[in-house]
């Protein structure tokens, strides 16, 4: 059996961790940190786990110096894994990152939009966790930088065109709308349910701090410096992404043409769905699954791709994401506690 450790056990992601790993077949979660609740039962905290993690006990994080797992997961807030992961490396476990402490290559790109690292040293050689298109890096993986929500969302939408090159990569126009819990358990008033209800915004205009992320990755793919234009909106609902993304065309195709594309692309994929031509995705049909949907379209008059993808922010977009980062580095199958149906209703 394999064990693990989440750090940072009792947000929105480490929740989530708990929760798609309590029927994982190969693992057993044996240490949960949480500041807030240490010394607490797991599912006193929480009664949805009552039954599956009765004896487990959230600890304070310095008692993670004296536990041997196998793997951890470092759902802690942006910054706080720099002093973390160097440590855990020496002692060969795999180390999963959910925050953005590892996902940017370039040191000074990072303190631009974060501030200072403190292992900046470790940045080239953390793996990019998308499995899409780094499934085998992960497999010899000892740290892996789980990708933002945002990032999962955007990247696989443009991916196949980026990659057979018929879109022109200074045109991307990336808008994605976020469920709340994109933004933590934050007890900040902008994301309380009197502020967010019935409301509908942009924010952070121009200055997400997932741009760099998405334009890394999609430079790579194209093989090119390619800059975007970002804008994120919060939907008032509990959890979800959707990413309408927008592209010129360098070459004439069709819908169908580009249908059929998609569907090459991601057909090895299991969890990446592509839409019949005509139909588009909506956020209930990944609910708190590990599925990326996606729809695609030609505006012919425009010349201009348009590709809508969906996904679960806590789920693909971080947990399920992190799960199947781990089932692969251990040479695990790839589903193993993953394929559970979505929630539609």
């Amino acid at each position: 059996m394999i064990k693990v450790a989440i750090l940072g056990a009792s947000g929105y992601t480490g929740i989530e961790l708990l929760r798609l790993l309590a029927p994982h077949p190969s693992v057993k979660v044996g240490f949960a940190s949480s500041r807030q609740y240490a010394q607490r039962p797991v599912s006193e905290v929480f009664p949805a786990f009552s039954g599956f993690y009765d004896g487990l006990v959230f600890r304070d994080p310095e008692e993670f110096k004296r536990i041997k797992v196998d793997v951890a997961f470092c759902a802690l807030p942006h910054g706080a894994s720099h002093e973390v992961v160097g440590p855990l490396l020496t002692t060969g476990v795999i180390a999963i990152d959910l925050s953005a402490d590892f996902r940017l290559k370039d040191e000074k790109v990072y303190k631009r939009w974060y501030g200072d690292h403190k292992a900046g040293d470790l940045l080239r050689k953390a793996v990019y966790g998308l499995p899409e298109l780094y499934r085998d890096q992960i497999r010899k993986a000892r740290l892996i930088a789980n990708p933002g929500c945002y990032p999962t969302s955007a990247i696989l939408a443009l991916a196949p065109a980026l990659k057979r090159g018929i879109i022109d990569p200074g045109s991307i126009i990336v808008d994605s709308k976020s469920g709340v819990s994109g933004a933590g358990r934050s007890s900040s008033p902008d994301f309380s349910f009197a502020e967010v209800n019935q409301g509908f915004k942009a924010y952070k205009v121009g200055c997400h701090r997932h741009t760099p992320e998405i334009e890394q990755e999609m430079s790579a793919i194209a093989g090119k410096k390619t800059t975007i234009t970002f804008t994120p909106h919060l939907l008032p609902v509990s959890r979800g992404i959707l990413t309408t993304a927008y592209a010129g065309l360098k070459k004439a195709v069709t819908t169908d043409d580009l249908r059929a594309l998609y569907a090459a692309f991601y057909e090895k994929e299991p969890f990446v769905r592509v839409l019949p031509t005509g139909a588009f995705p909506d956020i209930s049909q990944v609910r708190c699954a590990n599925f990326c949907d996606i729809g695609v379209h030609v505006d012919e008059a425009a010349k201009r791709l348009i590709v809508v993808s969906v996904i679960d922010n806590l789920v693909k977009g971080a947990s399920g994401q992190a799960i199947q980062n781990m089932n692969i580095a251990l040479g695990l199958e790839e589903t193993t506690g993953l394929m559970a149906l979505p929630i539609q209703v």
